[in-house]
């Protein structure tokens, strides 16, 4: 069993590899049949990311950023997950946050951003509580409909057996919010890297953010894609060397 499962591991990386490169070749022969600044080749990013790697520029705006996005992360995915349980366990509780929730999760996160700035300063705790406050109210949402699915039977079997609450939160709720916990990781992590570039474009000195407001003053195209795509590149390492592992981890008591 074990072998089938490394055997179709084996074959999704080659399929998700075969289809990043299909992607690569599509963009290196389209921008060179192009031959436009504006669509510069896959090979003339590299050599940008290689250049700016080299003179420290990039590594020093890329781990500010991913500072940033983990700081939010962190925050978005404990307060987040805290209120949502907490939603879902408790009735009163949902009806009295479920408008306020609601009305955050869908209102524009540059309005959020501008009055958080214009609140509290251009500083850096404005700009991960911004960035930490657009997340939230989704991860909440996913949260409180994981504790709204769980099982009453098994809570009723933690009330019988007399276990504690650390108990009963350790072994009967986190193993069934597992999923549901990934799930907002893993879509929080996509989101919140986006809005933190946003964050960093309006009101910070230094990231990524910063670093492609710059060469869009400049209409350097080339640029902007050597930034955007080292992050990306960071980012699906994050995504496959760590969320997908530790959530296979995680769940690999279900069978």
């Amino acid at each position: 069993m074990s072998g089938r499962l490394a055997f179709r591991r084996k074959g999704d990386f080659v399929v998700r590899l075969s289809a990043a490169a299909a992607f690569l070749l599509v963009w290196q022969i389209g921008a060179t049949l192009a031959h436009s600044r504006l669509l510069p080749t896959f090979t003339a990013v590299v050599r940008a990311m290689v250049r700016e790697t080299l003179s420290g520029a990039l590594p020093w705006n890329l781990a500010i950023t991913l500072g940033r996005v983990a700081a939010a992360f962190v925050v978005s995915l404990v307060l987040g997950g805290a209120l949502g349980i907490a939603m879902g366990r408790w009735r009163w509780l949902d009806l009295l946050l479920d408008n306020a929730v609601t009305v955050l999760m869908n209102l524009p996160a540059l309005v959020i951003i501008v009055l958080i700035y214009v609140w509290f300063g251009l500083n850096e705790t404005a700009a991960i509580a911004a960035v930490a406050l657009n997340k939230l109210p989704s991860t909440a949402i996913t949260l409180r409909e994981g504790a709204r699915a769980l099982d009453p039977l098994l809570d009723e079997m933690a009330l019988s057996f007399r276990m504690s609450r650390w108990r009963v939160l350790r072994h009967v709720m986190m193993p069934q919010l597992t999923p549901y916990i990934f799930a907002a990781a893993r879509s929080g992590l996509a989101l919140i890297w986006k809005i933190v570039l946003v964050v960093e474009l309006l009101g910070r000195s230094n990231g990524v953010g910063f670093q492609i407001q710059i060469y869009f003053q400049l209409f350097d195209v080339t640029m902007i894609l050597a930034y955007t795509l080292a992050f990306i590149l960071v980012v699906q390492m994050i995504e496959w060397g760590v969320l997908r592992p530790l959530q296979l981890w995680t769940t690999e008591w279900r069978g």
